[in-house]
């Protein structure tokens, strides 16, 4: 199973709708808190309706504690800094794809531990795509790559 992690996610709207994606093609999230909102937001349940009660939801008080907890997995950084393009990367299936904070990705500390880093290929005219976008592009090529589609 494909695995996406969200490192301190920002926006409750892009969560949700990251939750609604995963409840609909059988993906595990991963959220490394603290998160920018209360997962109780107002917000965030419109966007994720019904699809909270069926998507498989992992929480983590920090980003040591989700590395501990996911040891047996490999974690591949997507980030616009990135050389590699995500689809001339090979996915296995239990990679977690880890997602940093819209506002900020994640911190230098963490880029320097993580080995795979992707990117999706955009114009240069652009800065990043939405969050549950990227999520949407990287995870279906993780599934088609490993015949989940």
């Amino acid at each position: 199973m494909i695995n996406i992690a969200l490192y301190k996610p920002d926006i409750p709207q892009n969560t949700a709708a990251i939750v609604r994606l995963a409840a609909c093609l059988d993906l595990k999230i991963h959220i490394i808190e603290p998160c920018g909102f209360n997962l109780d937001d107002p917000r965030f349940k419109r966007v994720a309706m019904d699809y909270l009660r069926i998507a498989k939801i992992l929480r983590y008080k920090d980003f040591r504690t989700f590395e501990k907890e996911n040891i047996k997995s490999r974690i591949i950084l997507m980030t616009t800094k990135a050389k590699k393009f995500y689809h001339s990367f090979k996915f296995k299936k239990k990679d977690i794809l880890l997602f940093g904070r819209e506002s900020s990705g994640v911190p230098e500390e963490i880029q320097l531990k993580i080995k795979n880093k992707i990117k999706i290929k955009m114009s240069g005219k652009a800065r990043s795509l939405n969050i549950a976008m990227a999520v949407a592009i990287a995870s279906s090529e993780a599934l088609r790559q490993n015949n989940y589609l």
